[in-house]
């Protein structure tokens, strides 16, 4: 009976190892059979040093020279507007004339009550040279004319103001106002804005102070005018800085004589500070950025030859120290040095040692200005 057991046991052991070996001999085949891995297809770019100005970058708000909402500063009925919307004014124009018959009407009766009272006034003067009055009437003469004339003037001030006049040279908004309204003191009547000059207001960390002072030179970029740069100047930087971000705020003056920007529009502020530099720089899809560092792939020759008989390429990753970013490119501090080939597109795919193929028909973006593009 225990021999039988053992020959069960026996038998039942060399099965199972014949089915192992037979397992193991077919995968192996199968691997033996397997295509070999080809090599794969990246771009790449050769690593070069390009002049960098270093910059203080900031996104800005522009904002009037003078802009201001004019308004009246009395009631009145509207008679006249003088003006057309979008219309270029000068200082002192009339732009809207309200009603003012009855406050004209008052003045004259004013002015014709100081002119007796000037009369009155000359002849106590004569009659207190011949000692006819006493000299207390011709004071009381004295202080009513100069009573009836403040009326006059404070009339004529009421009637004044009946004349809504540009305080300021600009181009006016669109009109809210027409003839046959009537109008309360504050109403909005229509927007006032000096649009040559004009303001950019921007602000940038306390840290970058010491590069700022008052007559630098920046340049605006508004995406409303692609590749269009703006002059302007610092003209001045706030004493005070905001205790929530510990930024400074600072307004540069541009010229505008084209009255292309408009207040309200937002733009790109670059303020060139120090000297220029040399970089080595990629564009910016060439890096990987990993948790434990910045890695990109660059191509070296291998001991192999291609089917062609030439030296094989492979692929090596190496870490990189980066630094500024412009546009589409980064600054490499360390890490590669010139003339090495780096790839540009494709990094996924790749690994130490992998054989790799370049083809540049298709590359990457790397201007230092991109622009948007338009659709």
């Amino acid at each position: 009976m225990t021999k039988r057991m053992f020959l069960m046991l026996g038998c039942v052991v060399l099965l199972i190892v014949g089915l192992a070996f037979g397992k193991y001999l077919q995968i192996k085949q199968l691997i033996a059979s397997a295509p070999k891995a080809g090599a794969q297809t990246v771009s790449a770019i050769k690593a070069e040093t390009l002049e960098w100005q270093p910059q203080i970058s900031s996104v800005g708000t522009v904002t009037a020279y003078r802009g201001v909402d004019i308004s009246s500063e009395i009631a009145g009925l509207v008679r006249d507007v003088k003006f057309k919307s979008g219309q270029n004014v000068k200082h002192n124009d009339i732009l809207i004339q309200l009603n003012a018959d009855s406050d004209i009407a008052q003045l004259r009766s004013l002015e014709a009550s100081a002119e007796l009272s000037a009369t009155v006034l000359k002849r106590d003067q004569a009659q207190l040279a011949a000692e006819g009055v006493s000299q207390a009437q011709v004071d009381s003469d004295m202080a009513d004319l100069k009573s009836k004339r403040a009326l006059v003037a404070q009339q004529a001030a009421n009637v004044e103001k009946k004349t809504i006049r540009a305080p300021f040279a600009g181009r006016l908004g669109i009109s809210t106002v027409n003839p046959g309204q009537f109008v309360n003191p504050g109403d909005k009547l229509v927007s006032l804005q000096t649009i040559d000059p004009i303001f950019v207001d921007f602000f940038v960390p306390q840290k970058q102070i010491a590069s700022l002072k008052v007559g630098q030179s920046l340049k605006l970029l508004s995406d409303a005018f692609p590749g269009q740069d703006f002059q302007g100047q610092i003209s001045s930087i706030n004493p005070k800085i905001d205790v929530a971000t510990r930024n400074v705020q600072v307004e540069a003056t541009l010229n505008n004589q084209k009255q292309l920007l408009l207040p309200g529009m937002f733009g790109n502020v670059a303020i060139d500070v120090g000297d220029k530099n040399k970089f080595i720089t990629l564009p910016q899809t060439a890096i990987t950025y990993n948790p434990y560092g910045s890695t990109v792939f660059v191509i070296k020759d291998s001991d192999k030859k291609d089917e062609k008989g030439e030296v094989a390429k492979v692929a090596q990753q190496v870490f990189v120290t980066t630094g500024a970013t412009r546009g589409d490119q980064v600054a490499v501090l360390k890490g590669i040095e010139v003339g090495q080939m780096v790839v540009t597109s494709g990094q996924l795919k790749l690994k130490n040692g992998t054989p790799v193929l370049i083809d540049n028909s298709v590359q990457p973006k790397n201007s230092p200005n991109p622009t948007p593009q338009e659709h």
